[in-house]
């Protein structure tokens, strides 16, 4: 499969940096890989790119450093933090400082693609905005046709918003264009957390445990210790966008030893 996206790969693993750039470009990327920051930046002076994956952890300079003059010099361009577990820490911070998400290494193919697709994928909202308003134009066109009843146009509509939005509460998903608002006022969410926010909303008002959470929006196992530690700060984010006060919830709550609940 052909794509027109292209990616620059920024990891001092050899290994890690060639596996990464497979796995892109069997899925249609076009990808260029630098060794460090330096070579990261002759590869950003020399090309465009859409969307950077970076360690966090490199010689010379670290990829905290590197993320802050990537966003100096392209501020709308997706960075994208490769993790060991034991630096999730730095990881929130990269997320604080711009970054669009971070992934957890060892690398999972199928999440990485996943990634990859939605965050390329958020820099197109008004492309999608502009395809439902079409799809909208044409439905109601269709009420012009002979033999086509009024209430069509109405029902099929319905089901492209059914579709496309999730509402629960004063909860409003835009699952097309990713775009999540609490009481008309749009939330400020990394990819990640937008995931988080769909799965509690949906399964909203029932407990998901630590495991079951990760899961259902990251895609991958984890043992129950380090479910715990992802989901807190995944949490944690989240109770920042919602939350008036993060540390009284009203929405986000936590069920103590089990997991969380989203109430509406």
């Amino acid at each position: 499969m052909e794509t027109n996206h292209t990616i620059l790969v920024v990891d001092d693993e050899p290994n890690l940096r060639k596996t990464l750039r497979l796995i892109l470009q069997r899925d249609g990327y076009t990808v260029t890989t630098a060794g460090d920051a330096d070579e990261a930046h002759e590869q950003l002076k020399a090309s465009q790119f859409d969307l950077v994956f970076l360690d966090i952890k490199m010689p010379k300079k670290s990829g905290l450093v590197l993320l802050t003059e990537i966003k100096q010099m392209y501020p709308d361009m997706p960075v994208l933090l490769l993790t060991a577990f034991a630096s999730l820490d730095s990881a929130i911070e990269a997320v604080r400082r711009g970054a669009a998400d971070y992934l957890l290494k060892p690398i999972d193919p199928p999440q990485i693609l996943s990634r990859v697709k939605q965050v390329l994928s958020q820099q197109q909202p008004n492309r999608r905005r502009a395809i439902m308003n079409e799809m909208q134009r044409l439905l109601g066109e269709l009420n012009q046709i002979d033999g086509f009843h009024q209430d069509e146009p109405d029902q099929l509509i319905q089901e492209v918003e059914d579709e496309r939005y999730l509402r629960r509460g004063p909860f409003l998903l835009d699952l097309h264009t990713r775009i999540a608002s609490l009481e008309g006022e749009e939330l400020s969410l990394t990819p990640t957390g937008f995931d988080y926010l769909t799965v509690l909303l949906r399964f909203s008002p029932n407990t998901l445990d630590y495991q079951k959470l990760v899961m259902e929006a990251q895609g991958y196992e984890t043992t129950p210790i380090e479910a715990k530690e992802v989901t807190r700060w995944r949490v944690h984010e989240l109770r920042k966008a919602i939350e008036n006060d993060s540390r009284n919830p009203r929405y986000l709550i936590t069920v103590r030893g089990e997991g969380y609940r989203l109430v509406t």
